[in-house]
């Protein structure tokens, strides 16, 4: 892509993210993804108005596109979105297979105004006996049974 047309899409996620900001709607993110030079989708963090915590920009337009292209694979695609995503945006963008990602703000800026995205790509550095929520394994031989019935499942989709 070039650089003209990166501009022109990263501006459209970052005044998405300012005017549902204003509008009350919830945190000042906002993204948009584009297929074939086109915005097929658009997101805003909907944390707050919806009450779910997983209505960040990125995953709503992640879904967005996902409905509209009537796939779960977003090859092909780019996220543009107005500040560098959480975990699990970023998790989100690589289970959708989006080609590319372009962002503006960055995580250090996001935590210079109170968001725990800096300190959420920490906590997953840490060992799971170290991280602040408590995980414990419990039935592994009952859960691994059902990993094995999906892979000799002869009609499963894999993603």
């Amino acid at each position: 892509m070039n650089s003209r047309k990166d501009s022109t899409y990263l501006r459209a996620a970052i005044q998405l993210a300012r005017e549902r900001m204003i509008a009350g709607h919830g945190g000042p993110f906002g993204a948009v993804i584009v297929f074939e030079g086109e915005i097929i989708s658009e997101g805003w963090n909907q944390v707050t108005s919806t009450n779910d915590p997983t209505a960040h920009a990125e995953v709503v337009a992640i879904r967005a596109a996902a409905a509209r292209l009537g796939r779960f694979s977003l090859k092909g695609c780019t996220l543009y979105t107005s500040c560098e995503p959480c975990p699990m945006c970023l998790a989100a963008t690589y289970w959708a297979r989006i080609d590319r990602l372009v962002y503006g703000a960055t995580r250090a800026d996001a935590a210079g105004i109170g968001f725990d995205n800096e300190a959420l790509y920490q906590e997953m550095n840490l060992p799971i006996r170290e991280r602040s929520l408590p995980m414990e394994q419990m039935l592994h031989s009952e859960a691994v049974e059902v990993f094995e019935a999906w892979r000799i499942k002869a009609d499963k989709i894999a993603y």
